[in-house]
């Protein structure tokens, strides 16, 4: 009976050990999350979402696991572990991922806003070269309308640009560089047409 109850004790005191060797995984946690935490100083919620969007989610799935694993008798936290690493892996490309898109977007924008300067100057020119007829006349109206229009935006770009909004100025300066383009068609077709008559 003695040798029994020693088993016993013994089993349960090989239980209790085997137990607290799975700790959780703090540093890798903590890692993970400063990992995390430095992707978004360098603005990867703006420049890359989605890519910051996988290492949140990824990080989530970690902290679960986690928490699934603290309630059981034999933990493990070797998933979660593996998770983490991967979440502090990837962090740091996903930083650079953001600062290089920015960059791009920078170089991108300064070089739009150019084209759509030039092409601006260049519509201007045309337009003193455009018919005057009667119904040259409201045409040429208009195209100023849109030319002024296409100034403004630039103007509103390149304060964009200033503060350091490059997201939504990209896709602006670009619709203003379509406009000035199409305006362009739109006046070289009637000065065309006026030369052949």
């Amino acid at each position: 009976m003695k040798k029994f109850a020693f088993l016993g004790m013994l089993t349960m005191g090989m239980v209790v050990l085997f137990a607290s060797c799975a700790k959780v995984p703090q540093a890798a946690i903590d890692g993970a999350q400063a990992a995390v935490d430095s992707a978004k100083i360098a603005e990867a919620a703006v420049y890359v979402p989605e890519q910051l969007t996988a290492l949140e989610d990824s990080m989530k799935s970690a902290l679960a696991e986690v928490e699934t694993q603290k309630s059981k008798f034999f933990a493990n936290y070797d998933k979660a572990a593996s998770t983490l690493t991967w979440v502090s892996a990837n962090a740091g490309q996903v930083a650079q991922n953001a600062v290089t898109r920015k960059a791009q977007l920078k170089e991108e924008i300064v070089a739009v806003i150019a084209e759509v300067t030039a092409s601006l100057a260049e519509n201007k020119e045309l337009v003193a070269k455009a018919p005057k007829g009667k119904e040259g006349k409201a045409a040429l109206e208009a195209i100023n309308s849109e030319l002024s229009v296409v100034e403004a935006t630039i103007a509103e770009c390149q304060t964009a640009y200033d503060n350091g909004q490059y997201v939504g100025t990209i896709d602006k300066i670009k619709a203003a560089k379509d406009k000035a383009a199409s305006i362009k068609e739109e006046l070289t077709a009637a000065i065309d047409k006026t030369k052949k008559k």
